[in-house]
């Protein structure tokens, strides 16, 4: 088991070189964009990476104070379902109620890549090719259908 110390040091390395990798990586918006902190202009929409010993994972996260109105993004979503599903080749998975460890409910939509194990070095690459390849799918959605979004939080 790693120290505090130690695993803030994994954790720079492992996002540091997962940022540079990313450098060359444009949005499709046609800008540079520090992928660590996808910017998706809206302050209740997140997309959040992940990576521990068991996974990796890339989650859209819809958080908003209001549960009426997140109900209506989560619908909003469930119709472009099948576009963000041919986007990303893979479904994922579709969470209405997700509980944080914070003890927070949202909506979450995770593709995950699962028996992937963040401490061992054999491992690493697989990780960055699956966040690299979902982030810049997710991306591509992103561009084209973020106005929709956006208005209904308005």
């Amino acid at each position: 088991m790693l120290s505090k110390e130690e695993q803030r040091e994994k954790n720079t390395l492992f996002w540091g070189e997962f940022k540079n990798r990313m450098k060359k990586h444009m949005s499709g918006s046609g800008r540079r964009i520090n992928w660590l902190t996808y910017p998706t202009e809206a302050k209740e929409l997140y997309l959040r990476l992940h990576a521990d010993g068991k996974s990796c994972s890339l989650n859209f996260d819809i958080q908003c104070k209001d549960d009426g109105v997140r109900e209506v993004i989560w619908e909003q979503m469930g119709e472009l379902k099948v576009v963000l599903t041919a986007e990303m080749s893979d479904e994922g998975d579709w969470i209405e109620n997700f509980t944080t460890p914070e003890g927070k409910t949202i909506s979450r939509i995770r593709w995950e890549q699962a028996n992937l194990n963040y401490f061992n070095e054999e491992d690493t690459l697989k990780m960055y090719d699956f966040l690299k390849e979902k982030i810049i799918a997710f991306d591509r959605f992103y561009q084209e259908y973020k106005d929709i979004l956006i208005h209904l939080l308005d």
